[in-house]
């Protein structure tokens, strides 16, 4: 025992292993031994998931949808894993890309997200949760007029409507992963911002 420490104490704080970057558990996941890779990729999962739903969910206005498309961000981010090198410590930025991709590539592809969309309703009433689930209806309802207006927005501030203020990505990631500056980032969010109220409030009077 050293002396003075108490009996049962854990180690000193110096002696307490820091937390894996995603950057270190990403080049694990790519190129470890299969065993390590899984469980680098299984902490990433959970250091990430749940900002990667609400991301989606945002994007989307769906529960369903935003499920699904966990799954396929995830999916795409293993089988791409040995290809792409995270060059911020954070792998949420492009995590977020791959998410804004996907929906974007399913609303053009198709119907089957817009269907969602369209079928999906409030969660099953509970007569003891009324008044929640009258917010959660009329939330669910302007979060969808929201994306329908993001929808309508020119493509270079759409880009940047669901990064920046649908998916709180910040100005110097979204400079990156867009390739532009960090100053062109703040006018598109300014002017992505401005249109964005227009259109919603032209509905609210339509």
């Amino acid at each position: 025992m050293v002396d003075g420490a108490e009996p049962g104490a854990g180690p000193p704080d110096s002696a307490r292993a820091e937390p894996e970057s995603d950057a270190e558990l990403w080049r694990r996941a790519a190129h470890g031994p299969a065993g390590p890779a899984r469980a680098a990729f299984t902490a990433l999962f959970e250091r990430h998931a749940e900002a990667v739903w609400n991301h989606a969910h945002r994007l989307t206005a769906s529960w369903t949808a935003a499920d699904d498309l966990l799954s396929q961000v995830f999916l795409a981010a293993w089988r791409s894993r040995a290809k792409v090198v995270l060059t911020r410590d954070s792998a949420l930025p492009w995590l977020y890309t791959v998410t804004a991709n996907l929906v974007r590539t399913e609303h053009r592809s198709g119907s089957r997200l817009r269907q969602v969309l369209r079928l999906v309703g409030p969660p099953a009433p509970q007569h003891d949760h009324a008044e929640r689930v009258a917010d959660a209806d009329a939330a669910e309802d302007r979060l969808r007029r929201v994306v329908a207006a993001v929808d309508r927005l020119p493509r270079s501030e759409r880009e940047i409507a669901r990064l920046c203020l649908l998916g709180g990505v910040g100005t110097a990631d979204a400079a990156q992963l867009l390739r532009i500056t960090e100053a062109s980032v703040r006018s598109r969010v300014a002017r992505a911002r401005a249109r964005l109220r227009d259109l919603t409030e032209e509905d609210d009077r339509g």
